[in-house]
């Protein structure tokens, strides 16, 4: 079993060795020497107190850094999406907190434990899993190591089908965990209402790469907007992919083939679908060629993809964002505070930017400007509590839980 330990803060050895050997040697401490015995004498001599030693003053040592461990999922750190988006929320905590933080690579499902206990063995005050899949195995090492404090991104507890029965966190929350979840049927909502408003064939697209609640939950919003859309409109747009009746869509049932990637869009268009969202990081990166290909738009996840994907910017029409950056540095500040919150959950939503909507960047003269109006009146209404389902509450089955209880 492989294992990639990678650390951020470089250690300058070679240039250390340079400087040592030119400077002049150290000049050594004085050692302290008891003064030698008095003579012997033969008369009994006069009984004196002890002689007090003053105390040595010791040099202030610098306190240990706050060390986060960030582990993680098969995706890798590289995907510009789920996982770069969380260790970017470390690397913020790095420069604005002085934190110091290491990262695991999981190649494989069977390191999620392994990787985990290596940071929790080392004594680490904070260990970051990265999300769903890593859920079980999380549950199991905290249970091993009470005293480490643990989050992890895209799930709460307790979960009855993640965790084994009789392992703390199946049936009740783990005292130190703090899970974290997303509304992201709210970003979602509001791409589908575009979407919808900008399709010339009246089709939307949708596909993801493992059919689990953190995945799903984007096809949801999607097309809870898009047929709100169709009820302000009088029209009958409709997604290919997904359908929040039968929980039934399109996944290529993984996060790194992009072979299955690029055929997934190309089905999607061949269908008659114009504009669409891949959900599962980097697997959703080739359909852009295929939209530029077919004359139409595609929509990135989980971060504004137009920092991500430069090479796509002319066909990105937006990004439905979960900001996990936020709220992974959230986590690290409350903890180094002292206000660590195991047995509850971070949730993320529109009203505390905890997802959001993209710009349009370079295609925002070609949405119209009525389009643009409604998209944020619509924001302002989920805000506010006007609007109350974004889809997850008609369809809880195909979402995390906790978001709305």
């Amino acid at each position: 079993m492989s294992k990639k330990l990678y650390t951020l803060v470089a250690l300058f050895v070679v240039a250390a060795f340079v400087l040592a050997s030119c400077a002049p040697a150290p000049t050594p401490a004085p050692v302290e020497t008891e003064a030698p015995p008095p003579p012997e004498v033969t008369e009994a001599p006069a009984t004196e107190a002890p002689a007090t030693k003053a105390p040595a003053t010791e040099a202030p040592t610098e306190a240990p850094k706050f060390r986060v461990g960030f582990v993680t999922d098969t995706g890798g750190i590289d995907d510009k999406s789920f996982n770069t988006t969380q260790w970017n929320g470390v690397l913020r905590a790095v420069d604005e907190l002085g934190v110091e933080a290491q990262f695991i690579q999981s190649d494989e499902a069977t390191q999620y434990e392994p990787n985990l206990t290596e940071f929790a063995s080392q004594g680490y005050d904070l260990v970051i899993a990265s999300g769903f899949f890593l859920g079980g195995d999380l549950a199991k090492v905290a249970a091993q190591y009470p005293d480490i404090k643990f989050t992890i991104v895209d799930y709460s507890y307790p979960d009855p089908f993640g965790v084994p029965e009789g392992v703390v966190g199946n049936k009740e929350c783990i005292p130190n965990v703090q899970g974290q979840v997303f509304k992201t049927d709210q970003a979602a909502f509001l791409a589908g209402y575009l979407a919808a408003g900008m399709t010339k064939t009246g089709k939307l697209g949708y596909f993801g790469g493992a059919k689990i609640p953190t995945v799903t939950i984007f096809g949801v919003g999607f097309q809870h907007g898009m047929e709100y859309y169709n009820e302000v409109h009088g029209t009958q747009v409709t997604l290919i992919g997904w359908d929040n009746k039968t929980g039934e869509g399109l996944f290529t049932g993984d996060f790194m083939d992009l072979t299955k990637g690029k055929e997934s869009t190309e089905s999607l268009f061949d269908e008659g679908a114009d504009i669409f969202m891949g959900v599962g990081g980097l697997i959703g990166s080739p359909g852009f060629d295929v939209a530029r290909e077919r004359g139409g738009y595609g929509v990135w996840v989980d971060v504004d993809g137009y920092n991500m994907l430069p090479e796509a910017r002319d066909v990105l029409l937006t990004s439905v964002m979960k900001n996990m950056d936020n709220s992974v540095f959230d986590v690290i500040k409350a903890t180094m505070d002292g206000t660590f919150q195991g047995c509850d959950v971070y949730i993320g939503g529109l009203e505390n930017a905890g997802v959001g909507l993209a710009p349009y960047h370079d295609v925002e003269s070609a949405v119209p400007a009525e389009l643009k109006a409604e998209v944020e009146d619509l924001q302002a209404k989920i805000v506010s509590g006007e609007i109350t389902d974004t889809g997850c509450i008609s369809y809880p089955d195909w979402c995390p839980p906790g978001l709305y209880e």
